[in-house]
């Protein structure tokens, strides 16, 4: 599965537009929180719901992973609205997803989209319909640079809240202090396998195991590439992977590298961001994700500035 944007497309009376679409019907009604409100956050679903469509290691269950968010991007075609697929990004409340600050920069709120319960984007045989929202705001941290991708992160406050239910829940957020160094986690996305003009994107939702790298081991692996010896790793950053043919890759921009919690039973804390990388799968060569612990009081406080309940990401037994 590098930073990177999608190039899927989605119609609003989801008429086939393009051979990479996503097909799933969505609800567009204003739904209240309910089903699974009081499940605890980040319950990963090892075993998926009601279907496996391949036995293939690095392809996602349906439903294993129901933080996943598709943010979609409105274009014009021919004179007829459609949506392109831009990024990654998790949920973190009924109404609002984290994402990166890179994948949302000079984007109006107005239109943009998200899509929870998105599983195989060319087939619409789901047992549940996804679930899609306007977003009603973007809010990027202050202190994000363009350039050097620095403290990339974004909340998305959507126009009204998703139903939780077994293919759409919360991802729990670690504490400030969280340190994930040698833990064994998952990236997820629809993006490419290698970075090259002639890989596609996938219809269905992938993921990869990837070890977090320690900052020390990072730094020095990212020195042997063209970035040179005199590189630094800006404390905003993790890294993860490593593993020859093992990465997040194009078209996974915003999405969530998520971590066992300890002690925990199936629960999951999102570690990382997918952020940038040197290629995608380079031998010794780790990925690079913003570090959510780090963000944790922002996002904390872009909760509290909003009167929001920030129960929906704190790990609870």
């Amino acid at each position: 599965m590098c930073l990177g944007y999608g190039m899927g497309t989605i119609s609003s009376n989801k008429m086939l537009w393009s051979s990479w679409k996503l097909h799933c019907l969505c609800v567009l009604a204003t739904l209240s929180v309910t089903g699974l409100a009081a499940q605890s956050c980040g319950k990963h679903n090892e075993d998926g719901i009601g279907f496996r469509i391949t036995e293939a290691t690095d392809i996602a269950a349906y439903g294993e992973f129901p933080w996943m968010v598709a943010i979609l991007m409105e274009t014009n075609l021919f004179g007829q609205v459609i949506y392109k697929y831009q990024c990654g990004g998790s949920l973190i409340h009924p109404a609002v997803v984290l994402t990166a600050a890179h994948c949302v920069q000079n984007t109006e709120a107005e239109k943009m989209k998200v899509r929870l319960g998105e599983y195989d984007i060319q087939s619409n045989n789901e047992i549940y319909d996804c679930q899609d929202r306007s977003v009603e705001e973007i809010v990027t941290h202050a202190d994000y640079n363009k350039g050097s991708l620095f403290n990339n992160v974004a909340l998305l406050f959507l126009d009204s809240s998703v139903e939780l239910m077994e293919t759409v829940s919360t991802i729990c957020l670690p504490p400030a202090d969280q340190n994930f160094d040698l833990s064994r986690c998952f990236a997820s996305g629809w993006g490419k396998d290698k970075f090259d003009r002639q890989s596609a994107f996938k219809s269905v939702l992938k993921k990869v195991e990837l070890p977090v790298v320690p900052r020390g081991w990072c730094q020095t692996a990212l020195r042997t590439t063209r970035l040179q010896l005199r590189f630094l790793l800006h404390k905003s950053f993790i890294c993860a992977g490593g593993v020859k043919g093992r990465d997040t890759c194009t078209g996974d921009g915003g999405s969530p590298l998520v971590c066992p919690i300890p002690g925990s039973d199936g629960h999951y804390y999102q570690a990382g961001i997918v952020a940038w990388g040197i290629g995608c799968g380079e031998d010794g060569i780790p990925g690079v994700y913003t570090n959510v612990a780090m963000f944790r009081e922002w996002i904390d406080e872009q909760f509290r500035l909003r009167d929001m309940d920030d129960r929906h990401y704190q790990y609870s037994e």
